[in-house]
Protein backbone atom coordinates (compact mmCIF):
# COMPACT_ATOMS: atom_id res chain seq x y z
CA UNK A 1 0.00 0.00 0.00
CA UNK A 2 1.08 3.59 -0.62
CA UNK A 3 1.26 6.09 2.21
CA UNK A 4 0.41 9.65 1.21
CA UNK A 5 3.40 11.77 2.14
CA UNK A 6 4.43 15.37 1.49
CA UNK A 7 6.86 16.53 -1.14
CA UNK A 8 7.75 20.22 -0.84
CA UNK A 9 4.70 20.72 1.33
CA UNK A 10 2.35 18.90 -1.04
CA UNK A 11 1.14 15.34 -1.05
CA UNK A 12 1.77 14.02 -4.52
CA UNK A 13 1.45 10.23 -4.49
CA UNK A 14 -1.69 8.35 -5.47
CA UNK A 15 -4.99 9.45 -6.98
CA UNK A 16 -6.34 10.91 -3.76
CA UNK A 17 -3.25 13.04 -3.31
CA UNK A 18 -3.93 14.95 -6.50
CA UNK A 19 -6.08 17.42 -4.66
CA UNK A 20 -3.20 18.39 -2.42
CA UNK A 21 -1.49 20.09 -5.34
CA UNK A 22 -4.14 22.78 -5.32
CA UNK A 23 -2.80 26.25 -4.68
CA UNK A 24 -5.33 28.78 -3.48
CA UNK A 25 -2.97 31.19 -1.77
CA UNK A 26 -1.71 33.09 -4.79
CA UNK A 27 -1.91 36.89 -4.85
CA UNK A 28 -5.29 38.58 -4.71
CA UNK A 29 -5.92 40.07 -8.10
CA UNK A 30 -8.26 42.31 -10.00
CA UNK A 31 -9.01 41.20 -13.52
CA UNK A 32 -9.48 42.87 -16.88
CA UNK A 33 -11.00 39.64 -18.17
CA UNK A 34 -11.81 36.11 -17.04
CA UNK A 35 -8.17 35.18 -16.42
CA UNK A 36 -6.69 36.27 -13.10
CA UNK A 37 -3.76 38.68 -13.24
CA UNK A 38 -1.34 39.10 -10.36
CA UNK A 39 -1.22 42.25 -8.29
CA UNK A 40 0.91 43.50 -5.45
CA UNK A 41 -1.74 42.69 -2.85
CA UNK A 42 -1.07 39.39 -1.09
CA UNK A 43 -3.72 37.22 0.46
CA UNK A 44 -4.13 37.82 4.19
CA UNK A 45 -5.32 34.79 6.17
CA UNK A 46 -4.63 36.06 9.69
CA UNK A 47 -2.24 34.56 12.25
CA UNK A 48 -2.79 32.08 15.10
CA UNK A 49 -3.06 33.40 18.65
CA UNK A 50 -0.03 32.99 20.89
CA UNK A 51 -0.96 31.72 24.35
CA UNK A 52 1.05 34.50 26.00
CA UNK A 53 -0.83 37.28 24.21
CA UNK A 54 -4.43 36.26 25.04
CA UNK A 55 -6.35 35.97 28.27
CA UNK A 56 -8.60 33.11 29.24
CA UNK A 57 -12.37 33.41 29.05
CA UNK A 58 -14.90 35.69 27.44
CA UNK A 59 -17.55 35.32 24.75
CA UNK A 60 -16.69 36.19 21.16
CA UNK A 61 -19.51 37.66 19.07
CA UNK A 62 -19.42 37.17 15.30
CA UNK A 63 -21.77 39.19 13.09
CA UNK A 64 -22.95 36.74 10.42
CA UNK A 65 -24.32 37.83 7.04
CA UNK A 66 -26.93 35.07 6.68
CA UNK A 67 -28.55 32.44 8.82
CA UNK A 68 -26.95 28.99 8.61
CA UNK A 69 -29.15 26.19 7.37
CA UNK A 70 -29.48 22.90 9.28
CA UNK A 71 -26.59 22.17 11.65
CA UNK A 72 -26.35 18.61 10.40
CA UNK A 73 -23.18 17.78 8.44
CA UNK A 74 -25.06 15.30 6.25
CA UNK A 75 -27.73 17.85 5.28
CA UNK A 76 -26.06 21.24 5.52
CA UNK A 77 -25.37 23.17 2.33
CA UNK A 78 -24.54 26.75 3.31
CA UNK A 79 -21.18 28.41 3.92
CA UNK A 80 -22.57 29.92 7.11
CA UNK A 81 -23.17 26.56 8.75
CA UNK A 82 -19.51 25.74 8.04
CA UNK A 83 -18.51 28.68 10.25
CA UNK A 84 -20.39 27.13 13.16
CA UNK A 85 -19.20 23.61 12.38
CA UNK A 86 -15.59 24.80 12.43
CA UNK A 87 -15.95 25.44 16.15
CA UNK A 88 -17.81 22.28 17.12
CA UNK A 89 -17.54 19.56 14.44
CA UNK A 90 -14.01 18.51 13.57
CA UNK A 91 -13.30 16.48 10.46
CA UNK A 92 -11.08 13.57 9.57
CA UNK A 93 -8.98 16.10 7.64
CA UNK A 94 -8.75 19.86 7.43
CA UNK A 95 -7.35 22.45 5.02
CA UNK A 96 -4.57 24.76 6.16
CA UNK A 97 -3.65 28.28 5.04
CA UNK A 98 -1.65 26.88 2.12
CA UNK A 99 -4.65 24.82 0.92
CA UNK A 100 -2.85 21.65 2.02
CA UNK A 101 -4.96 18.84 3.41
CA UNK A 102 -3.79 18.01 6.92
CA UNK A 103 -4.95 15.41 9.49
CA UNK A 104 -7.45 16.51 12.12
CA UNK A 105 -9.33 13.59 13.67
CA UNK A 106 -7.13 11.33 11.58
CA UNK A 107 -3.48 11.05 12.60
CA UNK A 108 -2.01 10.88 9.10
CA UNK A 109 -2.95 11.14 5.46
CA UNK A 110 -4.61 7.99 4.09
CA UNK A 111 -2.82 4.92 2.86
CA UNK A 112 -4.07 3.78 -0.54
CA UNK A 113 -3.93 0.32 -2.10
CA UNK A 114 -2.07 0.09 -5.45
CA UNK A 115 -5.36 -0.30 -7.33
CA UNK A 116 -6.71 2.89 -5.72
CA UNK A 117 -9.77 1.09 -4.38
CA UNK A 118 -8.89 0.66 -0.71
CA UNK A 119 -8.22 3.64 1.56
CA UNK A 120 -6.97 3.20 5.14
CA UNK A 121 -7.39 6.06 7.63
CA UNK A 122 -5.66 6.03 11.05
CA UNK A 123 -7.59 7.80 13.84
CA UNK A 124 -6.77 9.67 17.03
CA UNK A 125 -7.16 7.71 20.24
CA UNK A 126 -8.59 8.93 23.54
CA UNK A 127 -10.99 11.37 21.85
CA UNK A 128 -14.52 11.97 23.11
CA UNK A 129 -17.61 13.50 21.58
CA UNK A 130 -19.23 16.43 23.36
CA UNK A 131 -21.66 13.98 24.99
CA UNK A 132 -18.76 12.07 26.54
CA UNK A 133 -19.08 8.99 24.30
CA UNK A 134 -15.93 7.69 22.59
CA UNK A 135 -14.82 8.69 19.10
CA UNK A 136 -13.65 5.61 17.23
CA UNK A 137 -13.74 3.80 13.91
CA UNK A 138 -17.31 2.63 14.51
CA UNK A 139 -18.40 6.27 14.79
CA UNK A 140 -16.63 7.11 11.53
CA UNK A 141 -18.37 4.21 9.81
CA UNK A 142 -21.76 5.30 11.19
CA UNK A 143 -21.28 8.85 9.89
CA UNK A 144 -20.04 7.86 6.43
CA UNK A 145 -22.85 5.35 5.98
CA UNK A 146 -25.38 7.98 7.04
CA UNK A 147 -23.92 10.39 4.47
CA UNK A 148 -24.44 7.74 1.81
CA UNK A 149 -27.93 6.53 2.77
CA UNK A 150 -29.85 9.43 4.31
CA UNK A 151 -32.48 10.35 1.68
CA UNK A 152 -31.81 14.09 1.85
CA UNK A 153 -28.03 13.80 2.24
CA UNK A 154 -26.07 16.51 0.45
CA UNK A 155 -22.93 14.40 0.81
CA UNK A 156 -23.90 11.39 -1.34
CA UNK A 157 -22.28 12.48 -4.56
CA UNK A 158 -19.35 14.10 -2.72
CA UNK A 159 -17.99 10.84 -1.32
CA UNK A 160 -18.61 8.89 -4.47
CA UNK A 161 -18.37 5.16 -5.04
CA UNK A 162 -17.91 3.85 -1.50
CA UNK A 163 -18.78 0.17 -1.40
CA UNK A 164 -18.10 -1.00 2.14
CA UNK A 165 -16.39 0.31 5.26
CA UNK A 166 -14.35 -1.91 7.59
CA UNK A 167 -13.27 -1.17 11.17
CA UNK A 168 -10.45 -3.63 11.95
CA UNK A 169 -9.76 -1.86 15.25
CA UNK A 170 -11.04 1.26 17.09
CA UNK A 171 -8.36 3.49 15.56
CA UNK A 172 -8.48 2.26 11.95
CA UNK A 173 -11.05 2.73 9.19
CA UNK A 174 -10.73 1.05 5.80
CA UNK A 175 -12.90 2.47 3.02
CA UNK A 176 -13.41 0.17 0.04
CA UNK A 177 -14.26 1.93 -3.22
CA UNK A 178 -16.03 0.44 -6.21
CA UNK A 179 -13.72 2.48 -8.45
CA UNK A 180 -10.76 4.77 -7.72
CA UNK A 181 -12.03 8.15 -6.56
CA UNK A 182 -9.55 11.04 -6.59
CA UNK A 183 -11.81 13.61 -4.83
CA UNK A 184 -12.36 11.53 -1.67
CA UNK A 185 -9.69 13.19 0.46
CA UNK A 186 -11.00 16.66 -0.37
CA UNK A 187 -14.50 15.59 0.63
CA UNK A 188 -13.25 14.23 3.96
CA UNK A 189 -11.67 17.64 4.61
CA UNK A 190 -15.15 19.15 4.56
CA UNK A 191 -18.62 18.27 5.85
CA UNK A 192 -18.46 14.66 4.66
CA UNK A 193 -15.56 14.18 7.07
CA UNK A 194 -17.30 15.69 10.11
CA UNK A 195 -17.94 12.78 12.47
CA UNK A 196 -21.15 12.77 14.48
CA UNK A 197 -21.88 11.05 17.78
CA UNK A 198 -23.62 7.72 17.09
CA UNK A 199 -25.46 8.07 20.42
CA UNK A 200 -26.85 11.45 19.37
CA UNK A 201 -27.73 10.15 15.92
CA UNK A 202 -29.62 7.22 17.43
CA UNK A 203 -31.46 9.54 19.80
CA UNK A 204 -32.28 12.35 17.37
CA UNK A 205 -32.24 10.75 13.92
CA UNK A 206 -33.10 13.32 11.25
CA UNK A 207 -33.56 15.84 14.08
CA UNK A 208 -29.81 15.83 14.74
CA UNK A 209 -29.57 19.52 13.81
CA UNK A 210 -31.69 20.47 16.83
CA UNK A 211 -28.86 19.44 19.20
CA UNK A 212 -25.79 18.46 17.16
CA UNK A 213 -23.03 16.50 18.91
CA UNK A 214 -19.54 16.19 17.41
CA UNK A 215 -15.91 16.44 18.47
CA UNK A 216 -14.75 20.02 18.75
CA UNK A 217 -13.35 22.85 20.86
CA UNK A 218 -16.93 23.99 21.54
CA UNK A 219 -20.29 22.28 21.91
CA UNK A 220 -23.75 23.37 20.87
CA UNK A 221 -25.66 25.46 23.41
CA UNK A 222 -28.71 27.05 21.79
CA UNK A 223 -30.17 28.47 18.62
CA UNK A 224 -32.69 31.28 18.24
CA UNK A 225 -33.98 31.06 14.64
CA UNK A 226 -33.11 34.08 12.49
CA UNK A 227 -31.30 35.62 15.45
CA UNK A 228 -28.32 33.74 16.91
CA UNK A 229 -26.42 30.49 17.49
CA UNK A 230 -24.37 29.93 20.65
CA UNK A 231 -21.70 27.39 21.51
CA UNK A 232 -19.75 26.93 24.76
CA UNK A 233 -16.32 25.50 25.51
CA UNK A 234 -16.31 21.69 25.57
CA UNK A 235 -14.34 20.26 28.51
CA UNK A 236 -14.24 16.88 26.72
CA UNK A 237 -12.22 18.27 23.82
CA UNK A 238 -8.92 16.43 23.45
CA UNK A 239 -6.89 19.64 23.07
CA UNK A 240 -8.86 21.85 25.46
CA UNK A 241 -5.72 23.71 26.59
CA UNK A 242 -5.67 25.47 23.20
CA UNK A 243 -9.18 26.87 23.72
CA UNK A 244 -9.15 30.30 25.35
CA UNK A 245 -12.73 31.53 24.91
CA UNK A 246 -15.66 30.44 27.07
CA UNK A 247 -18.21 30.84 24.31
CA UNK A 248 -18.86 32.00 20.76
CA UNK A 249 -22.10 33.61 19.58
CA UNK A 250 -23.02 34.09 15.93
CA UNK A 251 -25.53 36.91 15.52
CA UNK A 252 -27.46 37.04 12.25
CA UNK A 253 -27.12 40.53 10.76
CA UNK A 254 -27.88 40.42 7.05
CA UNK A 255 -27.15 44.10 6.35
CA UNK A 256 -23.41 44.61 5.80
CA UNK A 257 -23.55 48.21 7.04
CA UNK A 258 -25.11 47.03 10.30
CA UNK A 259 -22.41 44.38 10.68
CA UNK A 260 -19.76 47.04 10.21
CA UNK A 261 -21.52 49.33 12.69
CA UNK A 262 -21.62 46.52 15.27
CA UNK A 263 -17.92 45.94 14.75
CA UNK A 264 -17.12 49.62 15.21
CA UNK A 265 -19.30 49.91 18.31
CA UNK A 266 -17.88 46.80 19.96
CA UNK A 267 -21.20 44.92 19.89
CA UNK A 268 -19.42 42.34 17.73
CA UNK A 269 -15.74 41.48 17.52
CA UNK A 270 -15.83 39.82 14.08
CA UNK A 271 -17.84 40.66 10.95
CA UNK A 272 -18.19 38.16 8.14
CA UNK A 273 -18.57 39.09 4.45
CA UNK A 274 -17.62 42.73 4.64
CA UNK A 275 -19.26 44.71 1.85
CA UNK A 276 -16.98 46.01 -0.86
CA UNK A 277 -18.63 49.36 -0.12
CA UNK A 278 -17.22 49.34 3.43
CA UNK A 279 -13.85 47.66 3.10
CA UNK A 280 -11.76 50.75 2.36
CA UNK A 281 -13.14 52.73 5.30
CA UNK A 282 -12.67 49.77 7.67
CA UNK A 283 -9.06 49.40 6.57
CA UNK A 284 -8.40 52.99 7.64
CA UNK A 285 -9.43 52.27 11.23
CA UNK A 286 -6.48 51.42 13.47
CA UNK A 287 -8.65 49.34 15.80
CA UNK A 288 -9.79 46.96 13.04
CA UNK A 289 -8.06 44.39 10.84
CA UNK A 290 -9.46 43.29 7.47
CA UNK A 291 -8.51 39.90 6.02
CA UNK A 292 -8.78 39.50 2.26
CA UNK A 293 -8.05 36.47 0.11
CA UNK A 294 -9.15 34.74 -3.05
CA UNK A 295 -11.91 32.17 -2.90
CA UNK A 296 -12.16 28.74 -4.49
CA UNK A 297 -15.81 29.21 -5.40
CA UNK A 298 -18.05 31.32 -7.57
CA UNK A 299 -21.27 33.29 -7.73
CA UNK A 300 -23.64 32.70 -10.60
CA UNK A 301 -27.12 32.31 -12.02
CA UNK A 302 -28.73 28.87 -11.74
CA UNK A 303 -31.43 28.15 -14.32
CA UNK A 304 -34.17 25.63 -13.59
CA UNK A 305 -34.07 23.30 -16.58
CA UNK A 306 -35.68 20.21 -15.03
CA UNK A 307 -36.28 20.52 -11.28
CA UNK A 308 -40.04 19.98 -11.23
CA UNK A 309 -40.63 17.69 -8.24
CA UNK A 310 -37.77 18.80 -6.02
CA UNK A 311 -34.08 18.09 -5.51
CA UNK A 312 -33.18 14.42 -5.90
CA UNK A 313 -36.09 13.54 -8.18
CA UNK A 314 -35.69 12.68 -11.87
CA UNK A 315 -35.61 15.74 -14.18
CA UNK A 316 -38.74 16.58 -16.13
CA UNK A 317 -39.32 18.96 -19.05
CA UNK A 318 -40.29 22.54 -18.18
CA UNK A 319 -42.28 24.50 -20.75
CA UNK A 320 -40.39 27.78 -20.52
CA UNK A 321 -38.06 29.03 -23.26
CA UNK A 322 -35.10 29.50 -20.91
CA UNK A 323 -35.62 26.00 -19.50
CA UNK A 324 -36.08 24.06 -22.71
CA UNK A 325 -33.76 25.82 -25.17
CA UNK A 326 -30.02 26.18 -24.58
CA UNK A 327 -29.94 29.01 -27.11
CA UNK A 328 -32.00 31.17 -24.74
CA UNK A 329 -29.64 30.41 -21.87
CA UNK A 330 -26.64 31.22 -24.07
CA UNK A 331 -28.36 34.47 -25.06
CA UNK A 332 -28.76 35.36 -21.39
CA UNK A 333 -25.04 34.85 -20.87
CA UNK A 334 -24.19 37.01 -23.90
CA UNK A 335 -26.34 39.72 -22.31
CA UNK A 336 -24.01 39.95 -19.26
CA UNK A 337 -20.87 42.08 -19.07
CA UNK A 338 -19.04 40.44 -16.17
CA UNK A 339 -16.27 43.01 -15.80
CA UNK A 340 -18.69 45.94 -15.83
CA UNK A 341 -20.77 44.08 -13.26
CA UNK A 342 -17.98 43.53 -10.72
CA UNK A 343 -16.54 47.00 -11.30
CA UNK A 344 -19.87 48.73 -10.75
CA UNK A 345 -21.32 46.61 -7.95
CA UNK A 346 -18.19 45.49 -6.11
CA UNK A 347 -15.70 48.28 -6.79
CA UNK A 348 -13.54 45.94 -8.84
CA UNK A 349 -12.56 43.95 -5.74
CA UNK A 350 -14.17 40.76 -7.01
CA UNK A 351 -13.09 39.07 -10.24
CA UNK A 352 -15.08 37.89 -13.27
CA UNK A 353 -15.61 34.14 -13.60
CA UNK A 354 -16.80 32.10 -16.54
CA UNK A 355 -16.60 28.62 -15.09
CA UNK A 356 -16.40 26.56 -11.88
CA UNK A 357 -12.60 26.15 -11.77
CA UNK A 358 -10.53 28.94 -10.23
CA UNK A 359 -7.62 30.13 -12.42
CA UNK A 360 -5.19 29.42 -9.56
CA UNK A 361 -6.13 25.73 -9.51
CA UNK A 362 -3.60 23.29 -11.00
CA UNK A 363 -6.61 21.70 -12.69
CA UNK A 364 -7.28 24.91 -14.62
CA UNK A 365 -6.46 25.27 -18.32
CA UNK A 366 -7.22 27.66 -21.18
CA UNK A 367 -10.26 25.52 -22.00
CA UNK A 368 -11.49 25.76 -18.40
CA UNK A 369 -11.19 29.57 -18.50
CA UNK A 370 -12.87 30.18 -21.88
CA UNK A 371 -15.51 32.86 -21.68
CA UNK A 372 -18.60 33.83 -23.64
CA UNK A 373 -18.04 37.55 -24.03
CA UNK A 374 -20.64 40.29 -23.67
CA UNK A 375 -22.49 40.60 -27.00
CA UNK A 376 -26.08 41.97 -26.85
CA UNK A 377 -26.48 41.66 -30.62
CA UNK A 378 -25.57 37.96 -30.50
CA UNK A 379 -28.04 37.53 -27.63
CA UNK A 380 -30.86 39.05 -29.68
CA UNK A 381 -29.93 36.83 -32.64
CA UNK A 382 -30.13 33.69 -30.51
CA UNK A 383 -33.48 34.74 -29.06
CA UNK A 384 -34.78 35.26 -32.58
CA UNK A 385 -33.49 31.84 -33.66
CA UNK A 386 -35.25 30.32 -30.64
CA UNK A 387 -38.51 31.99 -31.63
CA UNK A 388 -38.70 34.03 -28.45
CA UNK A 389 -40.64 37.29 -28.47
CA UNK A 390 -38.75 40.16 -26.85
CA UNK A 391 -38.63 41.60 -24.35
CA UNK A 392 -38.57 38.17 -22.72
CA UNK A 393 -39.26 38.24 -18.98
CA UNK A 394 -37.55 35.87 -16.55
CA UNK A 395 -38.29 35.74 -12.83
CA UNK A 396 -35.21 35.69 -10.61
CA UNK A 397 -34.97 34.77 -6.93
CA UNK A 398 -32.31 36.68 -5.05
CA UNK A 399 -31.21 36.96 -1.45
CA UNK A 400 -32.67 40.07 0.16
CA UNK A 401 -29.33 41.41 1.43
CA UNK A 402 -28.33 44.87 0.16
CA UNK A 403 -25.31 43.60 -1.79
CA UNK A 404 -27.35 40.84 -3.44
CA UNK A 405 -30.09 43.29 -4.38
CA UNK A 406 -27.57 45.71 -5.88
CA UNK A 407 -26.23 42.86 -7.99
CA UNK A 408 -29.73 41.82 -9.06
CA UNK A 409 -30.63 45.37 -10.03
CA UNK A 410 -27.40 45.79 -12.00
CA UNK A 411 -28.16 42.56 -13.90
CA UNK A 412 -31.70 43.77 -14.47
CA UNK A 413 -30.46 46.97 -16.10
CA UNK A 414 -27.65 45.23 -18.01
CA UNK A 415 -29.69 42.60 -19.88
CA UNK A 416 -32.36 44.97 -21.22
CA UNK A 417 -30.32 45.83 -24.31
CA UNK A 418 -30.20 42.14 -25.22
CA UNK A 419 -33.97 41.64 -25.07
CA UNK A 420 -34.41 40.34 -21.52
CA UNK A 421 -36.43 41.69 -18.62
CA UNK A 422 -35.64 40.41 -15.14
CA UNK A 423 -38.37 40.43 -12.51
CA UNK A 424 -36.58 40.29 -9.15
CA UNK A 425 -38.07 38.43 -6.21
CA UNK A 426 -36.03 39.12 -3.03
CA UNK A 427 -36.15 36.39 -0.41
CA UNK A 428 -34.42 35.59 2.89
CA UNK A 429 -31.35 33.40 2.40
CA UNK A 430 -32.52 30.20 4.14
CA UNK A 431 -35.88 30.47 2.35
CA UNK A 432 -34.00 30.84 -0.92
CA UNK A 433 -32.27 27.51 -0.25
CA UNK A 434 -35.64 25.88 0.41
CA UNK A 435 -37.20 27.30 -2.76
CA UNK A 436 -34.32 26.20 -4.95
CA UNK A 437 -34.51 22.66 -3.54
CA UNK A 438 -38.23 22.50 -4.27
CA UNK A 439 -37.71 23.77 -7.80
CA UNK A 440 -39.85 26.83 -7.16
CA UNK A 441 -37.87 29.16 -9.38
CA UNK A 442 -37.10 30.06 -12.99
CA UNK A 443 -33.63 31.43 -12.33
CA UNK A 444 -31.87 32.34 -9.09
CA UNK A 445 -28.71 34.09 -8.03
CA UNK A 446 -26.58 32.09 -5.64
CA UNK A 447 -23.05 30.82 -5.36
CA UNK A 448 -20.72 28.24 -3.86
CA UNK A 449 -17.84 28.90 -1.51
CA UNK A 450 -15.66 26.37 -3.31
CA UNK A 451 -13.55 23.33 -2.51
CA UNK A 452 -9.94 22.45 -3.22
CA UNK A 453 -10.86 19.59 -5.56
CA UNK A 454 -12.77 20.82 -8.64
CA UNK A 455 -15.04 17.78 -8.61
CA UNK A 456 -16.79 19.22 -5.55
CA UNK A 457 -17.41 22.46 -7.46
CA UNK A 458 -18.89 20.73 -10.50
CA UNK A 459 -20.30 17.20 -10.21
CA UNK A 460 -22.59 17.83 -7.24
CA UNK A 461 -24.22 20.73 -9.08
CA UNK A 462 -24.46 19.62 -12.72
CA UNK A 463 -23.95 15.85 -12.70
CA UNK A 464 -27.12 13.85 -13.22
CA UNK A 465 -28.54 13.10 -9.78
CA UNK A 466 -25.95 15.28 -8.07
CA UNK A 467 -26.82 15.94 -4.44
CA UNK A 468 -26.93 19.70 -5.08
CA UNK A 469 -28.13 19.68 -8.69
CA UNK A 470 -30.98 22.12 -8.07
CA UNK A 471 -31.19 23.06 -11.76
CA UNK A 472 -32.36 19.55 -12.60
CA UNK A 473 -29.83 19.36 -15.44
CA UNK A 474 -28.79 16.09 -17.03
CA UNK A 475 -26.21 15.57 -19.76
CA UNK A 476 -24.93 11.98 -20.19
CA UNK A 477 -21.91 13.19 -22.15
CA UNK A 478 -20.94 15.54 -19.31
CA UNK A 479 -21.53 12.76 -16.77
CA UNK A 480 -19.11 10.53 -18.65
CA UNK A 481 -16.36 13.17 -18.67
CA UNK A 482 -16.82 13.90 -14.96
CA UNK A 483 -16.73 10.19 -14.10
CA UNK A 484 -13.44 9.81 -15.98
CA UNK A 485 -12.01 12.82 -14.12
CA UNK A 486 -12.96 11.27 -10.79
CA UNK A 487 -11.02 8.11 -11.62
CA UNK A 488 -8.04 9.72 -13.37
CA UNK A 489 -4.67 9.30 -11.69
CA UNK A 490 -2.70 12.29 -12.99
CA UNK A 491 -3.21 16.03 -12.72
CA UNK A 492 -2.67 16.49 -16.46
CA UNK A 493 -5.37 13.96 -17.29
CA UNK A 494 -7.85 15.53 -14.92
CA UNK A 495 -7.00 19.02 -16.19
CA UNK A 496 -7.76 17.98 -19.76
CA UNK A 497 -11.04 16.33 -18.75
CA UNK A 498 -12.21 19.35 -16.76
CA UNK A 499 -11.50 21.55 -19.78
CA UNK A 500 -13.86 19.29 -21.75
CA UNK A 501 -16.43 19.46 -18.97
CA UNK A 502 -16.44 23.26 -18.92
CA UNK A 503 -16.94 23.31 -22.69
CA UNK A 504 -19.99 21.04 -22.36
CA UNK A 505 -21.30 23.14 -19.48
CA UNK A 506 -21.06 26.30 -21.55
CA UNK A 507 -23.16 24.70 -24.27
CA UNK A 508 -25.90 23.63 -21.84
CA UNK A 509 -25.62 26.61 -19.46
CA UNK A 510 -27.60 25.27 -16.47
CA UNK A 511 -25.38 27.62 -14.45
CA UNK A 512 -24.06 30.93 -15.76
CA UNK A 513 -20.94 31.74 -13.76
CA UNK A 514 -20.53 35.44 -12.99
CA UNK A 515 -17.69 36.26 -10.60
CA UNK A 516 -15.47 35.08 -7.77
CA UNK A 517 -15.81 36.79 -4.44
CA UNK A 518 -12.89 37.68 -2.23
CA UNK A 519 -13.01 36.47 1.35
CA UNK A 520 -13.49 39.75 3.24
CA UNK A 521 -13.59 39.42 7.03
CA UNK A 522 -13.00 42.17 9.59
CA UNK A 523 -12.27 41.87 13.29
CA UNK A 524 -11.45 44.02 16.27
CA UNK A 525 -7.81 44.17 17.30
CA UNK A 526 -9.02 43.35 20.80
CA UNK A 527 -9.10 39.79 19.49
CA UNK A 528 -6.13 37.63 18.47
CA UNK A 529 -6.14 34.51 16.34
CA UNK A 530 -9.02 35.05 13.91
CA UNK A 531 -8.15 33.39 10.59
CA UNK A 532 -9.83 32.79 7.23
CA UNK A 533 -8.27 30.17 4.95
CA UNK A 534 -8.79 29.71 1.19
CA UNK A 535 -11.90 27.60 1.89
CA UNK A 536 -13.59 30.80 3.11
CA UNK A 537 -14.35 29.53 6.62
CA UNK A 538 -13.81 31.87 9.58
CA UNK A 539 -11.63 30.09 12.12
CA UNK A 540 -12.16 31.51 15.59
CA UNK A 541 -12.19 28.41 17.80
CA UNK A 542 -8.64 29.04 19.05
CA UNK A 543 -8.89 32.83 19.15
CA UNK A 544 -8.84 34.84 22.37
CA UNK A 545 -9.15 38.33 23.74
CA UNK A 546 -5.89 40.25 23.92
CA UNK A 547 -4.33 40.73 27.32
Amino acid sequence: MTNLSRTNGRAAIGALALILTLTACSPVSREDGPEAKPSQTQDSFGTPANADEVKEGGKLTIALSAEPDRLDPSLSRSLYSRYVFQAMCEKLYDVDAKADVVPQLATALPTIAPDGKSVTIPLRSGVKFADGTPFDSAAVKTTLERNLTLPESARKSEIGPIGTIDTPDPQTVVVHLKTPFAPLLGALADRAGMIMSPAALQKLGTNFASAPVCVGPFKFSKRVPQSSIDVVKDPNYYDAAKVHLDAISWRILTDASIRSANLRSGDAEVADTVSTQDVDSLRKESSITVLQSQTLGYQGITINVGNVDGLGTPPKPIDRPIAKDAKVRQAFEYAIDRKALVDAVFNGIFTPACGPIAPASPFSSPDAQKCREHDPAKAKQLLQEAGVTTPYTVNMLSSNTPDSLRLAQALQAMVKDAGFTIAIKPIEYSSLLDEQDRGNFEILQLGWSGRIDPDANITNFVGTGGSQNVSGSSNPQLDGVLDKARQATTTDERKQLYGQAVGLLQQDNPIIYLYRQANLTAFSNKVKGVQVYPDGVIRAAFAGFAK
